[in-house]
């Protein structure tokens, strides 16, 4: 998934980075890395401090390059701190450079992970990148909470519990069946 994050941050990196004068031409490169791992670290972050409901909302929805949206709002501050900090850049620049790159890299990165025609990089992939492959109970507890809203609760008994799971893998093709409903897909 950092492959993914990092092109992405490079195609959007042009015009935020390279071709912004605040930022020093010889810390170009730098300063886009700095963004890729700022990203993916605080993904992290919000997924270890219970950000689970906020980041399955901007995964399931359309929302993810909104700079209203909570995650991006998180991930626009911390990248804005990290420049400002390893770089010298000024709290002006840092927020010009993280509030231009973080909606459009987070926006493509759930979009291209949400579509099945984008071979390569599944939801699954970036679930995984931001748990540290131990988002199954974090995950589960964020389908149920939201799994309703979803439409996953497959016998109408207000709540979505393993009966609902075993209901949809049925039906819906499998445990993929189950997270493509749950992801939009």
């Amino acid at each position: 998934m950092f492959e993914q994050l990092t092109q992405l941050v490079q195609q959007f990196g042009q015009d935020a980075v390279v071709n912004n004068s605040e930022v020093p031409n010889e810390h170009n490169q730098e300063v886009m890395n700095t963004a890729s791992e700022s990203i993916l670290s605080g993904l992290k972050n919000i997924a270890a401090q219970g950000g689970t409901a906020d980041l399955a909302t901007l995964m399931q929805g359309n929302n993810a390059g909104d700079a209203s949206n909570p995650v991006v709002q998180q991930l626009t501050e911390k990248l804005t701190g990290d420049l400002g900090e390893k770089f010298g850049l000024s709290s002006e620049a840092a927020s010009g450079v993280a509030g231009n790159l973080i909606p459009q890299v987070l926006g493509n990165l759930v979009n291209n992970a949400k579509d099945p025609n984008h071979k390569g990089f599944e939801m699954s992939d970036l679930v995984g990148a931001i748990t540290g492959g131990q988002g199954s109970s974090g995950l589960m507890d964020a389908i149920s909470q939201y799994g309703g809203q979803f439409g996953l609760d497959q016998n109408a008994d207000g709540k979505v519990d393993m009966s609902d799971a075993m209901a949809a893998v049925s039906k819906k093709g499998g445990i993929g069946g189950l997270l493509g409903k749950l992801f939009g897909r």
